[in-house]
């Protein structure tokens, strides 16, 4: 295992028991899901976050979940990135995204936080939007009129939280590939 090859994957949300299985805690499930397939425990409490670190495929890998709400999330993400000497190349965050359809994936190299406050709080945090997302397709909201925060706090129904659980083994490929440097393979296999 080269040393220096450490990934943090960070999945967004919010910590309370009250938002599990909103909207907004895609990026939480999608971690849990990683956590459980690769065995790493994420249960340690430092950095304003729960994370656990652990080896997958010869990569070092950092789970994290922030605890600092999904507004804040950078304030988590930076200084365990920064405890560890994680470049921002090497920081994966998995993050709602209501632009795509439930369990729609949408696979980047970077990019401005396209209206997403925690991406917004990871930028100014990283200094720079050079990091990989991967954006879990949630749903648009029903109506124009309707609040975006009810909506993302919102809970799925059980057709889209299937949507979301059936797509749990991409993300874990995808981000395998993207730690392979094959973020371009991930793209195209498993956007959409």
């Amino acid at each position: 295992m080269n040393t220096n090859d450490i990934w943090l994957i960070a999945g967004l949300g919010n910590p309370e028991p009250k938002y599990d299985g909103t909207r907004h805690n895609a990026g939480f499930a999608a971690l849990d899901y990683l956590a459980g397939k690769w065995g790493i425990s994420v249960s340690k409490t430092k950095f304003q976050g729960l994370w656990g670190q652990g080896e997958v495929d010869g990569h070092k890998v950092v789970l994290l979940k922030p605890l600092t709400y999904m507004n804040l999330s950078g304030d988590s993400i930076g200084p365990l990135a920064g405890f560890f000497k994680i470049p921002a190349d090497h920081v994966i965050v998995l993050c709602d995204d209501i632009t795509q359809d439930p369990g729609k994936l949408r696979i980047r190299p970077s990019g401005s936080a396209g209206g997403h406050n925690g991406l917004k709080s990871i930028i100014a945090r990283l200094g720079g939007e050079n990091f990989p997302r991967i954006r879990i397709g949630v749903g648009a909201k029903p109506r124009p009129d309707y609040d975006l925060a009810d909506w993302v706090l919102g809970r799925f129904p059980p057709d889209d939280a299937k949507a979301l659980a059936d797509r749990c083994p991409d993300i874990a490929a995808a981000a395998k590939l993207i730690m392979d440097g094959k973020l371009g393979l991930a793209q195209s296999k498993y956007n959409g």
